[in-house]
């Protein structure tokens, strides 16, 4: 059975990391998920409600816009002397570059920077209702919820310092591996 069965928007959507060795092999949904439960999150709550994590297992906090998670299309545009317009050709997709935005919170995000540069697992999951992190650490969620999984690194963190707004930042992840999912359970 389906999670998302009708239209909705993704009010309670999650962007959870596990920082431990992924065991090699690691290629199908279940051993992602596998690899977030019994892990180790924080327990140190932020203003917002959330928990950042200081541990194995890191929630992106006070996220303000998630970018599309999944495969791309494996279509590229080939131009042709004389023609209006290009030939589309199967050919390699490439891996996506993932851009996170968050309201930025030094003391928050200071979990998130020591993670620059490291290969880790991703799970983006959407759920039905708020799920903390404790809770999407047990090997059961009462919660339905749909989750795509990834190996990937977080490359850089921009911090946007706005004049008429808060202050934000711009967390661009790679993707190192396919995307294992929809996961609905």
């Amino acid at each position: 059975m389906a999670h998302i069965s009708s239209l909705q928007s993704g009010i309670y959507t999650y962007l959870d990391m596990v920082t431990e060795a992924i065991p090699a092999g690691t290629d199908t949904a279940a051993e992602f998920a596998a690899l977030f439960v019994g892990s180790t999150p924080g327990t140190a709550d932020t203003a917002d409600g959330q928990v950042t994590g200081v541990a194995n297992h890191v929630r992106m906090p006070s996220v303000r816009e998630f970018p599309a998670i999944g495969t791309p299309a494996n279509i590229v545009n080939v131009p042709v002397f004389g023609q209006a317009t290009s030939s589309q050709v199967q050919g390699q997709a490439d891996a996506p570059s993932i851009e996170v935005t968050v309201n930025y919170v030094p003391a928050d995000m200071a979990d998130i920077h020591s993670l620059i540069g490291t290969e880790i697992a991703f799970r983006f999951m959407m759920a039905a209702s708020a799920v903390t992190q404790d809770e999407g650490a047990d090997s059961t969620l009462s919660v339905a919820n749909t989750e795509f999984y990834w190996i990937g690194r977080i490359e850089a963190i921009l911090v946007n310092s706005q004049l008429t707004d808060s202050v934000t930042a711009t967390v661009t992840i790679t993707a190192q591996s396919d995307f294992y999912g929809p996961a609905t359970f």
